[in-house]
């Protein structure tokens, strides 16, 4: 059945074409599997809760903007009544009757592994659809500074303040000349704009809604993790031609329940690790009914998601077994009002067979984040740029040191096992990827960044005692806990990338010379596999094994050395370094030139003279395949897709095919360099 929704229609009717219903809200309350709700383009004002969720095949339930984008969907309302306070300040009172059972100007954001710098309400005030900067005092509205860890300093002075007084929410702002009655000013009211509040509302589809700015709670992965749009614990969503911005925290979630007994317990309980309570929430999960069967399978495509504090897309546990493609990521925790350890475009823990393709991921703090559990995980034919902390100006040499926090990277693998695989990228940032982690497999990427991080970062920091982080992982293709183990590093293979170093900002460059070893970040900016020097070849780690190692044997540390690495077939430019021991490394001393070009046609491309510079008596490259790539060690998985079949690298970044002889590099061949990239 079709049931109609026009936000337009002069009274609420029956969901008929001709009588349609005013709300999506009403339409979710009567929706059965196999019905569509088909909206009209509008402005709802509501938060959307689905009563049931559809059955898998043709029953799934459908919500569709008629219009692609036509339909909004927003936690937010408009505020007039404004009344001039002082010089550029108004204030505003408004009843805490609106806010229901949530006011967002009485809730901070907090939660484990939130590092707040100063308390920060989960509400926002938003100028023409932008928001504006939260201040601690209604002297910092007066007498505004400027931000300087903002990507945007020059908004910081837009600045609002909020306290209450007898049951109504005051707020002040400065709106720096502009009249708040003549402009667009809206607050975030609601906590979620789409998103079941029970769990179990399987098989949904969410198609071409614009779906924006509401007050989300921070989502670590110990935690229930909300986002503005989200499955709550379920399984087979869709989530597609959509626009999702400005949440508070984390624009969608497929991401955790809320367990009884571990909800930020590490936060609230203070005597056990988080590391420890997260332990227990997976172990918990499983108890209670996560498997391949019930939870995740959800497809995210082809949505345009910015602007949210946190996250784009976060998930733990929730979003197994899933599809994210075709998406353009952009401009996340730019404002850097929030800190904490579960920041990115994409911050996802136990990414089990997940694979990230096709995507466009840029100007966030970290483009993707795998934390935990990153097994079975491909990241394939993404383009990564401007993911580089901090936002540095070409004359900027001495930044303030507050700007120097948090410098991120494209990829970041952090405490897994394997099997990742990381294939056809361009990773174009500064830093490419932090490799806090073993099991991973780089096969015919661009890299115009550096690695960092490599063989540390897996423990838990403390100041004298061993803190090793145990991190579990799984049968193979399944939810099913197969062991817990802390990390060996290696396990590493780098097979057919192009390594080219660029221009570090002399800002960058010296943090990373100036840095303190700090168990967390080397602050590495030079690239190639040069940080794995030291780390043995199989044949060399094999040799370990010879003759009896059982009980008995001779003391060794045969069990607990570094785990081997493999790398062949790469090409080295601009003084990028090869791995000591990499089988025939091939380097050019020609100076290469690399520029990533936006036209005026919003389309990407590479500007580069890389393919004239390849050496021509270069070591041939080998065809990499799941045989080739072999086992990630701890879970003894193949680089595989995530149905068990094996994977032959023979399309390219564009999916053009690639030969028997491949170049190195995402490209099959070296026209395609210069094409539209995205």
């Amino acid at each position: 059945m079709d049931i109609f929704v026009d936000q337009k229609a002069a009274r609420n009717g029956a969901g008929t074409r001709e009588n349609p219903l005013q709300t999506i809200s009403a339409a979710a309350r009567i929706a059965r599997p196999g019905d569509r709700v088909l909206v009209a383009p509008g402005v709802y004002r509501e938060y959307v809760n689905p009563g049931k969720g559809g059955i898998s095949g043709d029953f799934r339930i459908q919500y569709i903007s008629q219009v692609k984008g036509g339909a909004v969907i927003t936690g937010a309302e408009q505020v007039k009544g404004w009344e001039p306070y002082e010089k550029d300040v108004w204030t505003v009172k408004i009843s805490n009757g609106i806010f229901g059972d949530y006011n967002p100007y009485t809730t901070l954001v907090e939660g484990d592994w939130y590092i707040p710098d100063r308390p920060a309400h989960t509400g926002e005030v938003y100028l023409n659809g932008k928001a504006m900067y939260e201040a601690y005092s209604l002297g910092e509205v007066l007498k505004p500074e400027v931000f300087l860890p903002s990507w945007d300093p020059d908004f910081t002075v837009y600045k609002w303040y909020t306290e209450q007084e007898d049951g109504n929410t005051v707020l002040y702002a400065n709106f720096q000349g502009a009249d708040p009655n003549a402009e667009n000013v809206e607050i975030n009211v609601r906590r979620n704009c789409f998103y079941p509040s029970e769990t179990g509302r399987d098989f949904i589809t969410l198609s071409g809604f614009v779906i924006r700015q509401a007050a989300t709670q921070w989502a670590p992965p110990t935690a229930y993790q909300e986002g503005m749009v989200g499955p709550h614990w379920a399984k087979g969503w869709i989530i597609e031609d959509c626009e999702i911005s400005d949440s508070k925290c984390s624009g969608i979630s497929l991401g955790k329940y809320r367990q009884k007994g571990n909800d930020n317990k590490w936060l609230h309980s203070r005597y056990k690790d988080g590391t420890q309570t997260e332990r227990e929430c997976i172990c918990q999960a499983q108890a209670e009914g996560w498997s391949k069967e019930n939870i995740g399978s959800h497809i995210v495509r082809r949505c345009n998601i910015h602007d949210c504090g946190q996250t784009g897309i976060v998930g733990h546990l929730g979003g197994v077994f899933s599809l994210i493609e075709d998406n353009h990521i952009h401009h996340i925790n730019n404002r850097q009002n929030l800190a904490g350890a579960e920041i990115g475009g994409i911050k996802m823990h136990a990414a089990i067979d997940v694979v990230f393709r096709r995507n466009h991921i840029h100007h966030c703090t970290r483009g993707i984040w795998l934390d935990w559990q990153a097994q079975g995980t491909r990241v394939t034919q993404n383009l990564f740029h401007h993911n580089t902390l901090p936002n540095l100006k070409p004359d900027q040499a001495d930044p303030d040191p507050q700007v120097m926090q948090g410098i991120g990277e494209d990829i970041f693998v952090e405490v897994s096992h394997g099997p990742t695989l990381i294939d056809n990228n361009l990773l174009l940032s500064t830093r490419a990827v932090k490799l806090a982690c073993q099991g991973v497999a780089l096969v015919h990427n661009l890299i115009a960044g550096s690695f960092t991080a490599v063989g540390i970062g897996t423990d838990n920091g403390a100041k004298t005692l061993s803190s090793p982080r145990y991190t579990p992982y799984h049968m193979h293709h399944r939810t099913e806990v197969a062991g817990f183990m802390t990390f060996l590093h290696g396990d590493m293979r780098f097979y057919n990338n192009i390594f080219l170093q660029q221009d570090v900002h002399p800002a960058l460059r010296a943090a990373q010379e100036n840095m303190e070893p700090n168990g967390w970040d080397d602050g590495n900016t030079l690239v190639g596999t040069f940080p794995y020097d030291g780390y043995p070849t199989f044949e060399q780690w094999d040799k370990e094994f010879e003759g009896y190692c059982g009980m008995g044997s001779a003391p060794s540390d045969r069990y607990y050395m570094h785990l081997p690495v493999w790398s062949e077939g790469n090409l080295y430019c601009n003084g990028a370094r090869p791995w000591e021991k990499e089988k025939a490394p091939c380097q050019t001393a020609a100076a290469v030139s690399l520029e990533l070009v936006k036209e005026a046609d919003g389309h990407y491309r590479l500007k580069t003279d890389l393919y004239d510079h390849l050496p021509k008596d270069r070591p041939s490259t080998p065809f990499i395949s799941t045989e080739l790539l072999g086992m990630a060690f701890e879970p003894e998985q193949k680089f595989e897709s995530p149905d068990g079949s094996p994977i032959l690298f023979d399309s390219d970044y564009l999916g053009k095919h690639r030969g028997v002889s491949p170049l190195p590099g995402p490209f099959a061949d070296v026209k395609d360099a210069e094409s539209i990239i995205w």
